[in-house]
């Protein structure tokens, strides 16, 4: 599935669509996002068959956090499944599994789970699945500077994507959205700088196979020229 002529790295992929998904199902949201899961464990298949080695998911922005607590509550318990999920894997699929984003902002039993799924996965090499979750990028930016400030060091592009919490993946080749809308939403700005984008209208939950290998299809006929 990857194209002879662009070498398919790294995708973002922005997970829109469950609760609209939900109600046009007449279902409450959280069957929306339990659908939107379950999605998720078949783009990853999915992205390994289509020889892609990084994979990074916006599963949970900051803004999330300001839902309602029983909406919140769900969310935080469906990804606490998610971190169970991948440290039951651990040996099947070796996925090195990062996790970003404001953990602060997280309750401790789950910044815990995911300290020890980013530990255990730490040795793996071939692939990495990036959770980002609650994340904001504007957040990620910050903390970036003021991590080259405390070090005291006056940095050039690649050393600043290095202090990034995505700093171990490469920069994004291509970025998807899925549920209609037109915009990144905060995700990854520095990193799909020269993405190719690509915004859908299909709601996540019916996001299929097919739509993914047409995406992939066409990433591989646009001309990347990286502003040259």
């Amino acid at each position: 599935m990857t194209s002879d002529v662009h070498t398919l790295t790294s995708i973002g992929v922005i997970m829109d669509g469950n609760r609209r998904w939900a109600a046009a199902h007449h279902k409450p949201s959280v069957e929306g996002h339990r659908a939107g899961y379950k999605k998720f464990t078949e783009l990853l298949q999915w992205a390994n068959e289509a020889g892609v080695k990084n994979v990074v998911v916006y599963a949970l922005s900051t803004e999330n956090l300001n839902r309602s607590k029983e909406e919140v509550a769900y969310l935080l318990d469906l990804f606490r499944d998610v971190v169970r999920e991948q440290i039951k894997k651990i040996g099947e699929e070796e996925v090195r599994v990062l996790c970003v984003g404001v953990k602060e902002k997280l309750p401790d039993d789950l910044v815990a789970l995911m300290d020890e799924l980013e530990e255990k996965t730490a040795t793996y090499t071939e692939r990495t699945l990036v959770i980002a979750a609650p994340y904001g990028g504007h957040a990620e930016l910050v903390d970036a500077v003021n991590t080259a400030v405390s070090l005291g060091e006056k940095v050039n592009e690649d050393r600043f994507a290095d202090l990034l919490w995505t700093g171990a993946v490469p920069n994004l080749d291509l970025l998807i959205r899925t549920g209609g809308e037109k915009r990144i939403s905060n995700f990854l700005p520095w990193q799909s700088a020269y993405a190719e984008l690509f915004f859908v209208d299909t709601l996540w939950p019916d996001f299929s196979e097919e739509d993914f290998r047409a995406i992939v299809s066409e990433y591989g006929t646009r001309q990347r020229r990286f502003g040259k």
